[in-house]
């Protein structure tokens, strides 16, 4: 199925289909949204108790597609933007302070989003596989939306940035809050289905319906290619 049709929620059920973009290199950025360390880790599966090994049992289709599919899709389009002028950036979460007094509340409320990432520990950093090359630019956030919680705005804008292509994790969360912060601020946004990540594939399927033809264009990273001719 092509991106054209793909990805649509009832909102757009016969709706016409979109032109192809056009995706200037020198005004088009890649952004790799908190691929990092803290959420590819896992302990050894034989320590656990029941109740913990099946919460890691139930991560494992994640972590098969953070390294089956989506760290190597991301990997090579970095390789291709860099060979044709394409700007790379890369937004992280990450506190200021050890104990993490900065954090927006979102990150201070238990459970899932109580994270504690002091920007200098091993957890916060960006994942071996996907680190910056030469001055790409890294914007550290205490906030989902990578665009509220830094000067990303002001880099864009400085950068002279009209569309930017959105990789990494968690669908449902950091990226789709950095997309829609994007498009509120006129941002053409295109999201790579092939290189995100939710908790589950449900979840990541439906968020990319949701915010699919409104705030972003959702395609693979070989349509993207095709779209702006990077060779593979």
């Amino acid at each position: 199925m092509s991106w054209k049709t793909g990805f649509r929620s009832l909102y757009y059920l016969g709706a016409p289909e979109p032109d192809d973009p056009v995706l200037v290199p020198a005004q088009t950025a890649i952004l790799v949204i908190d691929v990092q360390n803290t959420y590819l880790e896992r302990p050894d599966r034989a320590s656990l108790s029941p109740q913990e090994q099946h919460r890691y049992d139930l991560w494992t289709p994640f972590h098969e597609r953070m390294h089956g599919t989506v760290i190597p899709n991301t990997a090579r389009l970095l390789a291709l933007a860099r060979q044709n002028g394409i700007e790379c950036l890369f937004a992280r979460i990450a506190c200021h302070t050890k104990d993490g007094r900065d954090r927006s509340l979102s990150q201070k409320m238990p459970g899932w989003n109580n994270l504690l990432l002091p920007k200098d520990d091993a957890p916060s950093q960006l994942v071996a596989e996907l680190q910056p090359a030469g001055d790409e630019i890294v914007v550290t956030k205490t906030t989902d939306s990578a665009l509220t919680g830094t000067n990303l705005r002001l880099i864009l804008h400085n950068l002279g940035i009209r569309n930017v292509i959105c990789c990494g994790i968690f669908t449902d969360q950091c990226v789709s809050s950095t997309v829609r912060s994007l498009a509120d601020e006129s941002y053409a946004v295109i999201v790579l289905e092939d290189c995100c990540a939710a908790a589950t594939e449900d979840l990541h399927r439906k968020e990319l319906e949701i915010i699919n033809m409104i705030y972003c264009h959702v395609m693979s990273s070989d349509e993207l290619c095709k779209i702006m001719a990077l060779a593979k």
